[in-house]
């Protein structure tokens, strides 16, 4: 099991980008990899509307990075901070992936169908 950065937009419209992060968190757990979204950890702890707190997170994250195997990038936009992430990804020699939102759509499937030690059935 790898374990997969995910990034994807969240600044502008948070709450709709925070649903579509999860939908990302599940589909890397429907391809059978665990995953790690800071942009959906740090701003629990870090007050996203402060340029400091958002830079902390910013740099937490990328620090994370190096320590995932791959970094999947969902959906049809590329953020600045998404940007940021890719070009480090690069720099680090990780391997970047592109998911466009309609392959999210398309390979959509419960994550215990998936994997029989799962044990929670949907």
């Amino acid at each position: 099991m790898n374990l997969i950065y995910v990034a994807s937009p969240y600044a502008g419209d948070i709450e709709r980008n925070t649903e579509f992060a999860k939908k990302a968190c599940w589909f890397v757990m429907n391809e059978g990899h665990a995953f790690f979204a800071p942009h959906l950890l740090y701003p629990q702890v870090l007050n996203e509307h402060d340029s400091d707190d958002r830079r902390l997170g910013l740099d937490m994250g990328k620090e994370a990075l190096a320590h995932c195997d791959e970094l999947w990038v969902f959906g049809d936009t590329i953020s600045r901070g998404m940007q940021s992430e890719i070009d480090t990804a690069r720099k680090l020699g990780i391997l970047v992936k592109y998911v466009a939102a309609q392959e999210m759509i398309e390979k959509e499937r419960p994550f215990a169908e998936r994997h029989s030690f799962c044990s929670i059935r949907m």
